[in-house]
């Protein structure tokens, strides 16, 4: 027999994807999803009304989404009006949820109201259990008959407004099972009552037609904290959907073309492989692949094998001393990705460790992919061969729907590594680098309008030359992917004779900064600008007028300081920077200045906030000193991939010193709501590629102690499925990767609040047009054994080399600008002291290092 077939009315909604999980796992259905604005279903087309009954024929039901806005806003429902209104004999059954269930009401005849204060992420009972005298027209197709009692989620600011609210409490308890006299096609099968100050607030959770196939769910059945009795209400709808459909005589048919897509993305390799075929079918070389082009720069990394040394770590060696012996310091690009606080003592049960650390060694000759947002190409180039310049740069355009997510995962197909490898060691080579705030609001069509500047908003570095600091097992692993056909890595041996033979590795009470040459930070003439207290507060208003009109559930709103500091401009060679122009203005220099300064603040951020997902990169004309501990993406060769949102910060202090203490105060209803929302979303973000039914979450919100803060943090795994589950008989070339949960993901959702497009367009407007930048992207990793790692780029500094500025005539020396961001989730709970308050708790750690120097 058949699966059944559903049509899923997709609202931009965040939490979309979870629902479609919930519905096939629980109905054994196939779920199919379309916009609510297709655009091949205009509603101002003579063929409007006939295309969406064709479309309609081929579902056993609709289910109407979620999403931000208004029912009683056409461009926030769409589609819906049109569902609940069709003719007669279109009729099909249709559930409504949240969106969705507002949308029936008020297609009803009702109305609907703001709440005295909108319930977001919020868990209640739902009242659903009718006394025995209730009517005979509600116990027929109640979708909650023999359903237990049970709590659940609840996501909105606006509620139905069917006439509960004028009628007494000895009213109440004699009509609340009835048809509203307003609403008489509406009866009421769930409600739940909120206590307010100025009484309770009667809030309707669950609605049927009386007389249609149609009913509407208020609260979120798909919500990770909504109790699993709830499901039997919808396996009950879906019961009472196929007796209508058979007790009404409809035909469901099959196997016609379908507007709705499939739940799933397509993968990224799956995209390549029809680009591919594309272009062999039209016999034009314009559109190919550029990884099949014969540029050498395209076949940089083909053919190559893994060598590696293994040799003890000693106990008092530090990140910071394998770059200083190498003498790699002073280098002109960096990538370094530090657990810093491996070896710090744990506080807390909680505490969290990193493993490993990663030193990605001669950046500066590695091939770099770089891509601005907006354009229609990306860049790739070599900056020098054995240390002498060169640039080879080539330009690559994008044709035929391609982008920059294809391009790399062609790239790094071609050079995975398939062979077995018996090395503890996460990254053996592959791609490293940074990708913007903006880069994801690309990825959902979120406009970015000009920016004033060339920066790359993707910029990776292809790494073949690597250390890898296992801090588990105290080792070292020095990698290099070289050319299968030479037999010996003597590069490898020089690396590990530099390290062996020199003083600070040998000698245990060696000063541990002997080799550094950092004096300390100059900040006593540092310009420090931090956000104006009051506009923040201000700010935060914003967004709760906007979460009150049910716009969002959450923002996630932030504002950076800017310090700006004197730039030692002398000792860099082939340094080319411009004065200032006559009028005044300042020049950027070509070149950044010396790194004395960027890597002080590293060595003195990393010891002062230690953090697992800590860096320290110079790449793409950025600097990047980060003390990061937040993990966003984590994903194994086998296609296991884990997310750590993380929503709920309080700070270390005599009062607040303890794990316990942190629980207390953060287990509260405001900040279990804040992890909530962020949770669902990445729920929904990793089953738009896992699928459904693939996705875990085995530690909800949960504490942990970090060096100055406690987090409260939640585990998200998902698992990709296997190849041959992937409908592409296995084929190696289509597989599913972590790169499709990486660009699918962006930008995170801790730093954007839900529902995340539309929020993403609030937060501008509200941050006025601010560019985030570095700040709320990530960084990290994706290796060639399939592996990748990316942290969230928060307690981080940064500083674009454009930003630097030349001295004027008469000056010794320039100015540089590093940017610190912070801010936090506002919800309706939210107070305006409150969140500025935590946004300068987070600001103080990296803005310390200024504060005090080193």
């Amino acid at each position: 027999m058949s699966r059944p077939q559903v049509l899923f009315l997709d609202a931009y909604d965040s939490f979309t994807n979870n629902i479609v999980s919930l519905l096939t796992t629980l109905l054994h259905a196939d779920v199919h999803v379309l916009p609510i604005d297709n655009p091949s279903l205009d509603q101002n087309s003579p063929d409007f009304e006939r295309l969406l009954r064709l479309e309609l024929a081929q579902y056993h039901a609709v289910v109407c989404g979620p999403g931000p806005g208004s029912p009683e806003i056409d461009r926030d429902v769409g589609l819906m009006r049109q569902i609940w209104s069709l003719n007669e004999d279109d009729l099909l059954p249709v559930l409504g949820v949240c969106l969705g269930f507002q949308s029936l009401v008020v297609a009803s005849g009702g109305k609907v109201r703001r709440l005295r204060r909108g319930l977001h992420g919020m868990v209640r009972d739902i009242e659903h259990q009718k006394p025995p005298t209730a009517p005979w027209s509600l116990k027929r197709g109640d979708i909650f008959h023999g359903v237990d009692a049970f709590k659940a989620t609840i996501y909105h600011s606006l509620c139905a407004d069917v006439g509960q609210d004028v009628l007494s409490e000895d009213e109440w308890r004699v009509k609340k099972w009835e048809a509203p006299s307003d609403t008489p096609d509406l009866l009421p099968l769930a409600w739940t009552l909120e206590d307010r100050e100025d009484g309770t607030e009667r809030i309707l959770m669950a609605v049927k037609h009386r007389t249609k196939p149609f009913w509407g769910l208020q609260y979120h059945p798909e919500s990770i904290c909504t109790e699993v009795e709830g499901h039997a209400a919808i396996r009950n709808w879906f019961r009472e959907a196929l007796r209508w459909n058979v007790e009404a005589g409809r035909k469901v048919v099959t196997g016609e073309s379908s507007l709705a897509r499939n739940a799933t993305r397509a993968s990224l390799l799956s995209e390549v492989r029809l680009l591919r075929d594309t272009t062999a079918a039209t016999g034009s070389a314009k559109g190919a692949p550029w990884t099949e082009s014969m540029s050498p720069v395209a076949a940089v990394g083909l053919d190559c094998g893994y060598t590696h040394r293994t040799i003890p770590l000693p106990a008092h060696i530090k990140i910071p001393d394998v770059v200083e012996i190498l003498r790699r310091e002073a280098s002109s690009e960096h990538i370094i990705l530090d657990s810093a606080n491996a070896d710090k003592m744990a506080t807390g049960a909680a505490d969290v460790r990193g493993r490993y650390s990663i030193i990605a060694l001669d950046v500066a000759e590695a091939l770099r992919i770089e891509y601005h947002v907006g354009d229609d190409f990306a860049t790739a180039r070599i900056p020098a061969i054995q240390g002498v310049a060169v640039d080879l740069k080539e330009t690559i355009p994008f044709t035929y729907h391609q982008n920059i997510w294809q391009l790399l995962a062609d790239f790094l197909e071609k050079r995975q590594l398939t062979e077995s490898i018996p090395v503890e060691s996460p990254f053996k080579g592959g791609f490293m680098g940074y990708i913007t705030y903006e880069m994801g609001l690309q990825g959902m069509d979120v406009e970015v309008g000009d920016r004033g500047h060339r920066r790359p908003d993707l910029c990776f570095a292809w790494v073949t030359k690597s250390i890898v600091m296992d801090h588990l097992r105290n080792v070292v692993h020095v990698q290099h992917l070289q050319k299968k056909k030479l037999i010996h890595d003597f590069w490898v041996d020089s690396i590990v004779e530099s390290l062996q033979t020199s003083d600070l590795w040998r000698d245990t009470n060696h000063d541990l900064n002997g080799l550094s040459t950092n004096g300390g930070i100059e900040t006593s003439r540092a310009v420090i600008t931090t956000p104006m207290a009051h506009e923040y507060e201000e700010k935060v208003r914003q967004c709760q007028d906007y979460i009150a009109a049910g716009e969002s559930y959450e923002l996630c709103l932030t504002d950076q300081t800017t310090i700006t500091l004197p730039a030692a401009m002398t000792g860099a060679p082939a340094m080319r920077c411009h004065p200032r122009a006559a009028n005044g203005q300042t020049q950027p220099c070509t070149k950044p200045p010396t790194s004395d300064t960027a890597w002080n603040l590293y060595r003195t951020l990393r010891t002062r906030q230690p953090a697992p997902f800590g860096s320290f990169l110079r790449l793409g004309g950025a600097t990047i000193v980060s003390s990061s501990p937040e993990r966003f993406l984590e994903y194994s060769c086998g296609g296991l991939c884990s997310m750590r949102p993380m929503k709920g910060t309080v700070r270390k202090s005599p009062a607040v010193s303890t794990l316990a203490q942190a629980e207390e105060i953060l287990h509260v209803p405001k900040e279990e709501a804040e992890n909530l929302m962020i949770v669902d979303l990445v729920r929904h973000d990793l089953h738009g590629v896992c699928g459904s039914g693939n996705v875990t979450v085995p530690h909800l919100m949960k504490v942990e102690e970090y060096a100055s803060v406690f987090q409260m943090i939640t585990v998200v795994n998902g698992q990709l499925p296997e190849p041959e589950k992937q409908g592409h008989g296995g084929a190696r070339g289509e597989w599913y990767t972590g790169l499709d949960v990486l660009a699918a993901s962006l930008p995170p959702g801790s730093m954007t609040g839900a529902p995340k497009k539309r929020s993403c367009e609030l937060l501008q407007e509200i941050e006025g047009l601010k560019e985030r930048s570095i700040y709320s992207g990530v960084v990290g990793y994706m290796d060639v054994t399939g592996k990748g790692d990316w942290s969230v780029t928060i307690r981080t500094m940064f500083r674009w080399d454009d930003e630097v500025a030349a001295p004027g005539e008469g000056e010794s020396e320039g100015t540089e600008v590093w940017h610190i961001g912070a801010g936090g989730a506002v919800t309706i709970l939210s107070t305006p002291e409150g969140e500025r308050e935590e946004m300068f708790t987070k600001l103080t750690g990296p803005l310390g290092v200024f504060s005090s120097g080193s």
